[in-house]
């Protein structure tokens, strides 16, 4: 059997994996995509998914870049111009108002398939093997040989591992990764309530885990609670009617009581991250590099934000796009911020998580502070809008 030979592999063809194929196969690169599962189509006339993503300004304008947010807005955005947070152990909280930073909104919330389905439009020119896993993985001086699960062999000058937490190329490249499991499982769900959300999104911190409603454009929201694990375990036994009235008193009725509710996923909290991102000839981006607690909904965001380091630091290179000098570029470019960002959301989560005496004042006084500083405040709306810098990619031909 004949090899296929491409420029760049990138494995995993989630919403990342995807964008980044996107990314350089407009650079005019040889690209192959390689995904598992065929993605599951997005239609008009169905629910909202249960899986959402908070896309924050610096993702919208690589979408844009890449030609996919008119897609995405034309299936369906939410916008939320607003943002109210708040103790459930103290009085303190703190609003922002996209009017304050001079925005029309503070970011949107996008169902998973929405992003993937207007990505994946954009992949002319980029071999596509799906459905198809990768079994094995040879690294030599000048390229990469792959074996997929069917029988296929590729090569390539760069192998980019995008296959998520449990990402088969980090494994077969031998980087190491390091799990913290944070004890807890996020609960997603679709609900309405009895007032408006207000295109705003409701996050409050309870002992036990932040409970967030995030405000979908049909008017319901999506929620996502994130619980200690024997909680949650708790709480998916329920039944509906006692779950929306477990809901009603974690977010202290905000938006009334909870009227309707979809079904119930929950899935396991676990921050990771990987030493190093580089190899030579292998890139991690996304999951297979970091995960972080989703507690202020940045992790996606930054899986985009390393689509555009590594696609700015291979189109503004003139050198092999495999070699170790041009991807520790690409690491340079991200390890300090994925990781800063993990330990913030921990951060936060040992803060607001902590029974601590006088901790909830203190808490409070924090954000009564901020509040009260009109320029601290909207340094701190604008840091949540953008959660990022966003350069555009450059053409493969030019630096």
């Amino acid at each position: 059997m004949s090899t296929a030979h491409y420029e760049v592999v990138v494995v995993g063809g989630g919403m990342v994996g995807t964008a980044l194929a996107r990314a350089l196969g407009r650079q005019g690169r040889r690209v192959a995509l390689i995904e598992a599962h065929k993605p599951q189509p997005w239609h008009v006339d169905e629910d909202y998914d249960l899986r959402v993503s908070a896309i924050n300004r610096a993702s919208q304008h690589l979408f844009e870049h890449l030609g996919a947010w008119s897609g995405m807005r034309a299936r369906r955005v939410s916008a939320y111009r607003r943002m109210h947070v708040w103790d459930a152990g103290g009085a303190g909280a703190i609003s922002f108002d996209a009017a304050e930073i001079g925005e029309p909104d503070l970011g949107h919330i996008v169902e998973n398939r929405v992003i993937q389905e207007a990505l994946g439009e954009g992949l002319e020119g980029v071999a596509q093997y799906c459905p198809v896993a990768l079994e094995a993985m040879t690294i030599d001086g000048t390229q990469v040989r792959l074996l997929l699960t069917d029988g296929i062999e590729l090569s390539a000058a760069l192998v980019v591992g995008a296959d998520g937490a449990h990402s088969r190329v980090r494994a077969l490249a031998g980087i190491e990764r390091e799990e913290r499991p944070y004890g807890q499982k996020a609960i997603v769900t679709t609900l309405s309530t009895e007032r408006s959300h207000q295109d705003t999104a409701w996050q409050r911190f309870l002992s036990t885990g932040p409970v967030a409603l995030l405000p979908l454009a049909d008017g319901r929201c999506s929620l996502v609670w994130s619980a200690d694990t024997a909680v949650a375990d708790g709480l998916m036994a329920l039944s509906d009617d006692d779950f929306r009235l477990e809901l009603g008193r974690a977010t202290a009725l905000c938006l009334g009581c909870v009227t309707e509710i979809g079904a119930r996923a929950a899935f396991p909290l676990v921050g990771s991250r990987v030493r190093p991102y580089v190899r030579p000839r292998i890139a991690l981006v996304g999951d297979a590099a970091h995960t972080i607690h989703p507690l202020a909904g940045q992790g996606v965001n930054l899986g985009f934000m390393d689509v555009a380091a590594l696609a700015g630091v291979l189109g503004g290179t003139r050198r092999e796009v495999g070699g170790l000098r041009v991807l520790r570029a690409y690491e340079r470019a991200r390890r300090a911020e994925n990781e800063g960002a993990m330990r913030v959301m921990e951060g936060f989560k040992q803060v607001f998580g902590s029974g601590l005496p006088g901790l909830a004042w203190l808490r409070g006084q924090g954000l009564a502070l901020a509040g009260g500083i009109p320029p601290l405040k909207r340094r701190l709306a604008s840091q949540a809008l953008m959660g990022g810098h966003f350069t555009p990619p450059t053409k493969a031909d030019q630096g």
